[in-house]
């Protein structure tokens, strides 16, 4: 129960945060689809740099276990395709329409009808998934660290890093 009401809590701060953030609206997602407005993207680095951090550390701290999939290209090349046009076509990703409808916005409410659906049929195609597309360039359980055989403590600051130059850009860019 401790670890749905966990879920909870951080499903609302981040929702929050993507409100706050005004990543849910529909000029900035569009904004984002033809790279003339890169605030989503800013949202979504600074994100993925405060979850690397915290995961990292704790799993170092022993607080937590990592359970890494494996690097398939198949399905991440196939899936990240319909995800793009899902975007494309509705507008907002599968957490902005969360959030869109939490705002009153209810156009967001086919998406997410669309998510179901599509979770219900590739439950229905699983069994084909497997045998077929899940074997298309699989790597295994991989990750940058382990594929350049270095601490992923060198590897965090240098993304970081990459991620202030690409901020500064676009800011310079007015993007």
């Amino acid at each position: 129960m401790r670890m749905l009401i966990y879920g909870l809590v951080t499903g609302l701060l981040f929702g929050f945060l993507l409100q706050k953030g005004r990543v849910l609206r529909y000029d900035k997602q569009l904004g984002a689809l033809r790279l003339m407005d890169m605030t989503i993207v800013k949202f979504m680095m600074s994100s993925i740099i405060v979850g690397m951090v915290g995961i990292y550390l704790l799993r170092d701290l022993g607080l937590a276990d990592l359970s890494i999939k494996a690097t398939v290209l198949g399905p991440n090349i196939i899936g990240g395709l319909i995800f793009g046009l899902g975007w494309g076509l509705l507008g907002y990703c599968p957490g902005t329409s969360m959030g869109a409808v939490g705002e009153g916005r209810w156009d967001a409410l086919w998406g997410i009808l669309g998510m179901i659906a599509g979770a219900g049929l590739f439950a229905e195609a699983y069994p084909i998934l497997r045998d077929t597309v899940y074997t298309w360039g699989d790597f295994g359980k991989l990750t940058v660290p382990q594929l350049l055989g270095i601490t992923h403590w060198v590897v965090i600051p240098v993304f970081i890093g990459f991620a202030v130059l690409l901020f500064r850009f676009f800011e310079k860019k007015g993007l």
